[in-house]
């Protein structure tokens, strides 16, 4: 059923877009978790949107239990993927979740792109599953440290490991979380990995003859243009060790010999070029690999560098932007927090309520979105408005606490879900009073003017008003936001009328643009003669009573229109009765005006 719902929710994607394309910025470091991810963005760490739509309706949506078997698949299906091939997605969504999407038909993964988001699957999926005390799990549990001594491996090599698919589950050993490992899942993976797992043990640190091979090869990759990144790579190739071995030890020489330095980082990057790379990288998403190589060997830098300076350059933008909020002294109180960013009360009434409304039938089109949005209780604005401004007052110390230099792309990305946070509670509050806007743009609606205008002018007054409503007062909002309408309307109304008389460039312009309104006596006398003969054509279908009461409210006899307190005492019946004779009738004439196709205008 949660897959169901995710083909659901993300069935009109695949309509628009057949591939993917990456939109992440990296940081570029190693996941305490174990996995050791690609660059994770500012926005979201996934390159295909379609993956991160189902890791966020699994951890949404399924139970623990369901969690914790698609995790195994998903550590076993990554431990398979061949970066070189490329994998359908309605494949992979069966592998993980044991179901057959129909979302995505034609949707081609790239390997390499599909390692990445099956990492941030994996890692999303394990920070969503509750620890489970070390005593009450089904099998014994090796910790972290505790496979590191058995095999004579570095932690980092069993993080490497997991990305080949030795399964790990989060537990609670003496009231700390942490990582445990099955016994059995370690002897299956040392059963079906005997090599790597020997290879790993074999590992020993470099030795001095080791250090000056690759000293000796990087001034040789140097001189042939190598970036520091390329020269790891060919000198780990060469001697057998990883590009990280090889890249501290040329980063470590280069710090401990400023003057000899194969490497040298030139002067500071200045600030056009630091926004020449963010803008660069935000403008070309879909060559972001190649995007980012670019210009960290035009720059003489590192591909981590440049995630860097895109991180800072995103932050700086933030502060730049401006964050107002009604400040509280309970904000300060961490016992107060829970309570404030819970779910609004009454919320399962009011999202009832919303469900069922449906506006008015003798509301005009344009208004119905209206209705569609039930008002708020005192209680419910009240909280709303104190979680908004506790959101905003929060980003605001988050953001200050930040150095621009150092921010972190899981930083970026809390910013980004508190921004999203202040967003919904805003939106609600909007939409749940967008009817005051309506009702003061009706009353100062004049002759030839549109409504539109008037009602856009007032939304911003609206929004405005949001932003500036000091809840903690006890005031109703609606009762703030009229004021607020009523005075932004008395400025703009008069400018916008001295606006027009002062750009018209004379009056004949103004008959020019405007119809001939003017019509011949005679036609009007014999429009209405007809139109009368149609009506009394329709009344004969209707009953004596009922004819002669919509007679009698219409004045179509030459009278003039009569009450229904007027009409009911020459019946001898109430008002309300002559009323429903009224209303049905004049539905039982529309029916025969469109049976017979007869213009009642």
């Amino acid at each position: 059923m949660v897959v169901k719902k995710l083909s659901q929710v993300v069935g009109q994607w695949s309509k628009q877009r057949s591939q993917p394309t990456a939109t992440t910025v990296g940081s570029g470091r190693e996941d305490s978790s174990g996995v050791e991810p690609r660059p994770e963005g500012t926005v979201t760490d996934f390159l295909v949107p379609a993956l991160k739509e189902l890791a966020e309706q699994q951890t949404r949506y399924a139970p623990p239990a369901r969690r914790q078997a698609q995790r195994e698949a998903a550590q076993k299906l990554l431990a398979e993927i061949e970066p070189s091939r490329s994998y359908p997605y309605q494949y992979v969504c069966f592998r993980i979740t044991g179901y057959r999407s129909d979302a995505y038909p034609g949707l081609q993964i790239a390997g390499a792109d599909l390692r990445h988001d099956l990492e941030l699957f994996i890692r999303r999926l394990d920070k969503s599953l509750p620890a489970v005390p070390v005593e009450q799990t089904v099998e014994p549990m090796l910790t972290l440290e505790e496979v590191s001594r058995r095999f004579n491996v570095s932690t980092k090599t069993i993080s490497r490991w997991r990305l080949k698919g030795l399964i790990a589950q989060r537990v609670k050993i003496n009231g700390r979380s942490q990582l445990g490992f099955p016994v059995s899942a370690v002897e299956k993976f040392v059963a079906e990995h005997r090599e790597l797992v020997e290879r790993g043990a074999r590992f020993s640190h470099l030795t001095e003859d080791e250090r000056e091979e690759i000293l000796r090869q990087a001034r040789h990759c140097r001189e042939e243009g190598m970036s520091l990144t390329e020269a790891s790579r060919h000198i780990a190739a060469q001697l057998g060790r990883s590009p990280e071995a090889v890249r501290y030890t040329i980063k470590n020489f280069d710090r401990m010999h400023p003057q000899q330095a194969l490497y040298p980082h030139s002067s500071p990057l200045s600030a056009a070029s630091k926004q020449q790379i963010a803008a660069t990288m935000m403008r070309e998403p879909q060559m972001r690999n190649e995007t980012v190589n670019a210009l960290a060997q035009r720059h003489g830098r590192s591909r981590s560098d440049m995630y860097r300076v895109a991180n800072e350059m995103r932050l700086q933008e933030l502060l730049r932007e401006p964050l107002d909020y009604i400040y509280n002294p309970e904000f300060d109180d961490p016992s107060k927090e829970a309570e404030i960013l819970a779910e609004m009360p009454g919320l399962a009434e009011f999202e009832a309520k919303r469900a069922a409304r449906t506006p008015p039938k003798d509301v005009p089109a344009y208004m119905a979105h209206l209705y569609e949005w039930p008002l708020l209780t005192r209680e419910q604005e009240y909280h709303v408005f104190r979680k908004m401004n506790f959101l905003k007052y929060k980003l605001h110390k988050f953001l200050h606490s930040l150095e621009p230099a150092k921010v972190r792309a899981s930083d970026l990305q809390r910013i980004e879900e508190m921004k999203q946070e202040i967003k919904k509670c805003r939106d609600l509050l909007i939409n749940c009073n967008q009817r005051l806007v309506y009702a003061q743009a009706k009353q100062r609606l004049s002759p030839g003017e549109s409504i539109d205008d008037l009602v856009s002018d007032g939304n911003l007054s609206l929004m405005r008003a949001v932003e500036k409503f000091d809840y903690s007062r006890g005031n109703k909002f609606s009762t703030y936001a009229t004021w607020a309408i009523m005075k932004n309307f008395a400025r703009s109304i008069p400018d916008e009328k001295v606006r027009r008389q002062r750009f018209m460039t004379g009056h004949d312009e103004l008959f020019e643009t405007q119809a001939d309104t003017r019509s011949d006596e005679q036609e009007a006398l014999a429009t209405a003669d007809a139109a009368r003969d149609r009506i009394n054509r329709l009344l004969e279908h209707l009953d004596p009573r009922t004819r002669e009461v919509i007679r009698m409210r219409a004045g179509l006899d030459g009278h003039e229109e009569m009450t229904l307190e007027q009409i009911g005492q020459h019946f001898g019946i109430t008002k309300e009765r002559v009323r429903q004779i009224n209303v049905r009738g004049m539905r039982l004439l529309r029916e025969w005006a469109a049976k017979e196709k007869v213009d009642l205008l």
